[in-house]
């Protein structure tokens, strides 16, 4: 007769490793559409650990989004530090397209804003956003050039989940086009009057 043992873990590490797999189920499926019972057969432990470890499927979710924003927002800090000005812009805009190759963090955040109709959830993704406005902001761009620098990583999010790299198309090409420091040399509080 043959046993198998399972994999004994900390908390903390098995905590880990929910982290990890919720965020493959949570990209894939969102909020609503993942389950907690093949998460945790997934994990090869019971759902009431997966509960007594999260408190809730929303607040592993929560969780899984603070995460996902948080390597995105924490990138783009470390690679403004690196430089300064328009060039602190530019590194940070090729951290967001370098980070983009993480297909599994870029679907958790657009599975965030799809369930931003949940109030908890809409607060988190809120917190979020003020987070990556405020390591935008730090680069010493004016309000104007921050809101362009994240409609400019909004329209790069929707490229990567639409892999426009496999489309040989003029529009496609367009917009996967870099961001480049001099983009940003007109955009001034003054000129957006």
């Amino acid at each position: 007769m043959r046993s198998t043992a399972v994999e004994r873990m900390s908390a903390d590490q098995r905590r880990e490793q929910l982290l990890a797999l919720a965020a493959e189920e949570f990209a894939q499926a969102g909020l609503h559409g993942t389950s907690t019972d093949a998460l945790a057969r997934r994990a090869g432990i019971t759902q009431t650990y997966v509960f007594r470890l999260f408190g809730s499927k929303k607040a592993l979710f929560l969780q899984v989004v603070r995460r996902a924003f948080g390597r995105l927002t924490d990138g783009m800090d470390e690679a403004r530090q690196q430089a300064t000005g328009l060039d602190a812009v530019a590194a940070m805009g090729q951290f967001y397209d370098n980070a983009l190759a993480d297909r599994t963090a870029l679907l958790v955040q657009l599975q965030a804003f799809a369930a931003c109709g949940d109030p908890e959830v809409r607060e988190i993704v809120r917190e979020q956003m003020a987070r990556m406005w405020a390591a935008a902001e730090r680069s010493g761009l004016p309000p104007v050039a921050v809101k362009t620098f994240l409609a400019y990583g909004m329209l790069l999010n929707t490229a990567a989940a639409l892999q426009v790299g496999e489309v040989d198309a003029d529009w496609a090409r367009g917009i996967r086009t870099r961001i480049q420091a001099g983009l940003f040399e007109h955009l001034t509080t003054e000129n957006n009057q």
